[in-house]
């Protein structure tokens, strides 16, 4: 198979024929507009950022996946076709499917498989702690996870649900590598851990041609993938910053998917004969954190009437518009245990009577907000409904940095960002918002609870822990469900938005799929007509 190189493949996109003359990208590309400068390393046990995790799904297989075409089903069988809980819970055993080979051409074994988890584990980078929720550490997790024949099998500290691990060895981190290829590239201790941030050594249905760092990212087709060979022999991810510079090339033809439209350029392409605009809703949520350390906000009716300053309808259909929607709860749609509830609706004059029945007129609070477009957004329309009801809201705009370290301080009165779930369980969110076992200025937890100086009550701690142990899916849907009541009803943590992804896309691409709420890009089932 011919194979252009990177830069001639990039010109080549970027040249169209004549100044009037709409360029096409050949029918067996995809070429991608994205921000993709965040890639770090494409090491999956290293990888945390969400352009890596693009790449890495579609690069390896894990034991267990998400189909693209329904990930409304949820995990399904990968190169695990089948798998067992023993009678007391505490182990699982996964059966690996026979005739699966790497890109090396080296058979996808069991111990592959478990010698990827322990690798994880043992390199100890920042999503490891995805599996180490298991019981596992450096020390003993080649007890813990070994392979006998073809299977794989795991002993866990506790009886966790089974949806729990597998949820979690769904994620990136739980991809499966091929070890002789990798061993093969060792250096010293660091278990191949430079190669493979920059080469990769998967089963997925694509091979990594080449990486520029912020400039691109060019994948081939794995002709022998076990699930069938995709349609588009050739990815290629182009770096392009500026939302208005991907809509140029998207208009020219030039591109077949822009993936970073700000809501004036969607509303530019949507009367596009060519063109349209794919949706679907992310995992990442728009909240609002009240400090209970803030002698104004730690008051109960404070946090009450703040739920009704916010102008959620009006913000949703103007600045947010296409890009956000209300979900007044911790779990995005898409999850196990997910809420549709939004009780509170825009109303200043129920927030002034909960304010003065608590003798409260006035007072002044501050936000530190990230110097990004929506949220500053967001604060500006907050402190004018708050001065409808007496109080003053200060804003300041920092880095993205310094509002990391001032929150992680719990130093923000008015915390306004994302929270971006790390695996596709429940309790990636529980195990934040709705949990803070210590609520000490000097346990430094890293949970957004006890970032915002909540202590959470006991039974709602306890509710979040049994949650991850509860064997019966339908019971421990309901316990998330009834955790997200409580929580709606005390929480100083507000939910506002659930992200929405717009991309533009070519007519003529068909099965676009960004990975919903609960994974990344998938490539290989999009086609062209």
């Amino acid at each position: 198979m011919h194979h252009l190189s990177l830069r001639a493949l990039l010109l080549a996109t970027a040249v169209s024929l004549a100044p009037a003359a709409f360029a096409e990208t050949p029918a067996d590309t995809l070429v991608v507009a994205a921000q993709i400068d965040d890639i770090i390393s494409l090491d999956p046990a290293q990888s945390f950022e969400f352009s890596g995790n693009d790449v890495d799904n579609n690069l390896y297989d894990r034991l267990v996946d998400f189909d693209p075409m329904d990930l409304e089903a949820g995990f399904k069988p990968s190169l695990a076709e089948s798998w067992e809980v023993s009678d007391d819970g505490k182990t699982i055993t996964l059966m690996v499917r026979d005739g699966v080979t790497f890109h090396s051409g080296n058979p996808v074994r069991a111990e592959d498989a478990a010698w990827s988890l322990q690798r994880a584990v043992k390199l100890n980078k920042s999503p490891a702690f995805i599996l180490n929720q298991f019981g596992f550490t450096p020390e003993n997790v080649d007890e813990m996870v070994s392979f006998d024949g073809n299977k794989v099998i795991l002993k866990l500290d506790q009886p966790y649900a089974q949806s729990f691990v597998l949820n979690c060895l769904a994620s990136n981190v739980a991809s499966v590598v091929d070890k002789e290829t990798v061993m093969g590239h060792a250096e010293g201790e660091d278990f191949g851990n430079t190669w493979l941030s920059t080469n990769e050594a998967g089963s997925g249905p694509y091979t990594l041609q080449a990486w520029r760092p912020n400039e691109a990212v060019q994948l081939t087709a794995y002709e022998e993938y076990w699930q069938g060979a995709p349609a588009m022999k050739r990815v290629i991810v182009r770096h392009v910053q500026e939302s208005s510079a991907q809509r140029l090339l998207l208009e020219q033809g030039d591109i077949d998917v822009a993936r970073n439209l700000t809501p004036t350029d969607v509303d530019g392409i949507s009367g596009n004969d060519e063109l349209t605009v794919g949706t679907e809703p992310r995992g990442r949520i728009l909240y609002m954190g009240l400090n209970q350390k803030d002698p104004l906000l730690s008051k109960p009716e404070v946090v009450e009437a703040m739920k009704y300053l916010v102008d959620y309808s009006g913000m949703e259909n103007s600045f947010l518009k296409g890009q956000f929607k209300t979900h007044q709860n911790f779990l995005p749609e898409g999850y196990l245990g997910a809420s549709d509830e939004n009780p509170w609706t825009y109303d200043v004059e129920k927030a002034k009577q909960i304010l003065s029945d608590a003798g409260i007129t006035s007072g002044t609070v501050k936000t530190a907000v990230r110097d990004i477009r929506e949220y500053v957004d967001v604060a500006q329309t907050l402190q004018a409904s708050m001065a409808q009801a007496g109080l003053t809201l200060e804003i300041q705009q920092m880095t993205g940095a310094q509002v990391l370290d001032s929150y992680r301080a719990r130093q923000v009165p008015i915390f306004i960002g994302e929270w971006g779930p790390d695996y596709a369980d429940p309790n990636t969110n529980a195990s934040t918002f709705a949990y803070n076992p210590n609520n000490a200025d000097d346990a430094k937890l890293s949970y957004l609870a006890w970032r915002n100086a909540w202590a959470v009550p006991d039974d709602m701690n306890k509710a979040t822990i049994a949650a991850t142990i509860e064997g019966d899916t339908d019971k421990r849907v309901q316990m998330y469900l009834d955790i997200q009541k409580e929580f709606r009803d005390i929480a100083p943590i507000i939910p506002l938005f659930q992200r929405i992804e717009q991309a533009g896309l070519q007519k003529n691409v068909k099965n676009w799929n960004a990975g919903g709420a609960v994974s990344s890009v998938f490539y290989r089932q999009v086609t062209k007509d």
